[in-house]
């Protein structure tokens, strides 16, 4: 499952890792957070360095639907049940700073850009509803939709908001001119380094797959923060949806469209070779429990079917996203981290204008600058309502841990022969959960407990991964860590599984 974005796309340049190098700043992860971080960071004269442990823009930029939009679904709604007005406003202003910015930025350096109106829109009754309190927000927060019966969409709806002029773009064209540019004023993109730790100090020191570097200042601008300081996996809902790509015979519409239904739809097109293709995306879920990813795909497929009669599937992929228990995401200095580590997370699906609105925060809060709305984001009260849907969720994890520990140990021991192609099961070796998968016709056996806090893991039949259903680790059916809060692989299977993994509240 490549996306549009990535298929065909050649490897991305990287630098030379330095054993020992000591940076101003060294920023983890090369998605959008990251590398606008950096470019600002080093703008100011600093000497930066990006890690990367896979490559530019491999994670969740390189996996976007690249929305440039302030009307993001019912966003503004459901955050407006967890904070005040003000916080809601302030969000809105960061957004559209970090928007502008961005839009700036890539007129400047001559990269492509669309621009589209947005629609947020219901096909259903209680879908409508969602959209009056949308409406509502987005008045809260000085926003100027307009209701409209004209979407543009083949199929009826029952409400609809308007914002005109966001934009869309495609979202490697957009790294690859900061990495460029990056470059230009000393700074290092490093692909292939996992950072598996920070020491504090002066300078902090980073432990890495390759090796230790040092720096005054270090940004963690992945998923989810890979320093488990704070708690942060605690406090944001990892999430995973599908986007697919088609050829469309006749008119496309021409907007940005996302529903306000359970499931959503998302919609946009993009310039390929001269053609318009039609981007559907949705079906989201918790990370890990869905018992049929494979099937969630598959309704997509036939979903846009059905309202775009012949079209031709051209790509699919899917996206990993963290959404903050309070709807806010979470930037700033990292608890415990000496004044020394920044983070920046749970997006919640709008990382175009949210990882720019971020890297200014940071950018601002290292060189000593000053934006009143950060202020006003920073110093946010959370509502009763908001802490106590984070105990529930938490309760939720910790019961899911349990279970599936439960179900493990209450299980048989493996199956007779390996697995059909494309599938994975969890059987008990011993007193150890096991992993078997087959993929490509290579069987592979690893641990089935995660790396990070020891869940059961759970494989994920459309993208042939091993999911974990607590805080969104995803690991490759060889074990490889792909993404979450995990910093290591999985282990390969103990043959005689003698021992119990340590399993977290067992």
């Amino acid at each position: 499952m490549t996306s549009l974005w990535l298929d065909g796309r050649p490897p991305a340049q990287t630098d030379v890792f330095e054993v020992g190098a000591r940076y101003d700043a060294v920023v983890v992860g090369a998605g959008l957070t990251g590398m606008v971080t950096a470019l600002l960071l080093a703008r100011s004269g600093m000497r930066v360095a990006v890690l990367e442990a896979r490559s530019l823009g491999a994670v969740t930029t390189g996996n976007t639907t690249a929305k440039l939009s302030l009307l993001q679904g019912t966003v503004l709604s459901t955050m407006r049940r967890a904070v005040s007005a003000r916080v809601l406003r302030a969000y809105v202003e960061g957004n559209r700073e970090g928007q502008g910015w961005l839009l700036r930025y890539l007129a400047e350096h001559e990269v492509p850009v669309q621009r589209r109106d947005a629609f947020t829109y219901a096909t259903t009754a209680e879908g409508a509803e969602r959209v009056a309190r949308e409406l509502a927000a987005c008045r809260v927060a000085g926003l100027d939709v307009v209701e409209t019966a004209d979407t543009g969409l083949p199929y009826p709806t029952s409400a609809a908001l308007r914002l005109a002029d966001q934009a869309q773009f495609d979202p490697l064209d957009v790294l690859q001119a900061l990495a460029r540019d990056l470059r230009s004023r000393g700074g290092v993109l490093v692909d292939g380094t996992r950072v598996q730790g920070v020491r504090r100090g002066s300078p902090a020191v980073l432990a890495t797959s390759r090796g230790e570097v040092a720096a005054e200042r270090v940004v963690l601008a992945t998923g989810t923060p890979v320093l488990d300081r704070g708690l942060y996996f605690a406090k944001l809902a990892p999430s995973r949806s599908y986007a697919l790509a088609f050829q469309v015979p006749g008119t496309i519409p021409a907007g940005m469209y996302l529903s306000a239904d359970v499931p959503g739809r998302s919609l946009r097109t993009a310039p390929v070779d001269g053609a318009e293709l039609l981007l559907v995306g949705g079906n989201g879920h918790a990370v890990g429990r869905n018992p049929s990813t494979r099937r969630a795909v598959d309704d997509l497929v036939a979903w846009t079917g059905r309202w775009f009669p012949g079209a031709e599937l051209t790509h699919r992929w899917s996206a990993q996203d963290y959404r903050s228990l309070v709807g806010v995401p979470f930037v700033g200095r990292l608890p415990r981290g000496g004044g020394q580590i920044f983070l920046a997370t749970g997006y919640d699906k709008w990382g175009m204008t949210n990882a720019v609105s971020a890297a200014l925060m940071l950018s601002a809060e290292i060189l000593g600058g000053h934006l009143p709305w950060a202020r006003t984001l920073h110093h946010r009260v959370t509502k009763p309502a908001a802490l106590a849907t984070g105990v529930r969720f938490n309760a939720g994890v910790a019961g899911t841990l349990v279970r599936d520990w439960l179900r493990v140990e209450s299980g048989g021991s493996a199956p007779a022969g390996r697995p059909p192609e494309g599938q994975g099961v969890v059987h008990r070796r011993g007193l150890r959960p096991v992993g078997v998968s087959t993929v490509d016709g290579r069987t592979c056996e690893v641990s089935a407990v995660c790396t990070h806090l020891g869940a059961v893991l759970g494989w994920n039949d459309a993208e042939r991964t091993w999911d974990c259903p607590l805080h969104g680790s995803r690991f490759g059916a060889d074990g490889t860590l792909l993404e979450g809060p995990a910093v290591r692989d999985l282990r390969p299977a103990d043959p005689q599984g003698a021992a119990r993994e340590p399993a977290p509240g067992m």
